[in-house]
């Protein structure tokens, strides 16, 4: 769905995380990120998405990534999925979509026979000086970490 590629330089964003703080690429500068975008807080795919990460997140970190998340679900939403999990990254909370959309990976899906609007899964490695290194947009959800990696 998205048309960025390896080379690109990622778009500008900015929007609240789960404690209703700002958070933005510039926060990044000077560090790698991992940047996942998910549908849905606390669904089975995105749960273990979540978890692949958090379980190698020491890992992520000694080669040296930040890791953060983002969907279009509220900043409590986000707040109950980081405590019920334990996440220890941040999860921006793209209610309006902004930020989904300029990475192009909010459009018309399909699932069940049935089409509507939605977040597709897809990771942007992106490196310190802000340009994207990798796009995943077949995600493992059980195995995202050791994709990155």
């Amino acid at each position: 769905m998205t048309t960025l590629k390896q080379g690109d330089s990622a778009p500008q964003f900015s929007g609240l995380d789960q404690d209703g703080q700002p958070v933005s690429l510039k926060d990044y500068t000077g560090k790698k990120l991992v940047l996942y975008f998910y549908p849905k807080d606390d669904t089975p795919g995105c749960t273990a998405e979540a978890c692949s990460l958090r379980d190698n997140y020491e890992q992520l970190q000694k080669a040296g990534y930040d890791v953060l998340g983002v969907s279009t679900d509220p900043v409590k939403s986000h707040k109950k999925f980081i405590d019920k999990y334990t996440l220890p990254f941040r999860l921006l909370s793209d209610t309006e979509k902004t930020v989904s959309e300029s990475f192009g990976v909010f459009g018309l899906k399909k699932f069940m026979g049935k089409e509507y609007m939605g977040i597709s899964r897809t990771t942007f490695l992106i490196d310190e000086k802000g340009i994207i290194t990798e796009v995943i947009s077949k995600v493992d959800t059980k195995k995202h970490a050791e994709q990155i990696l």
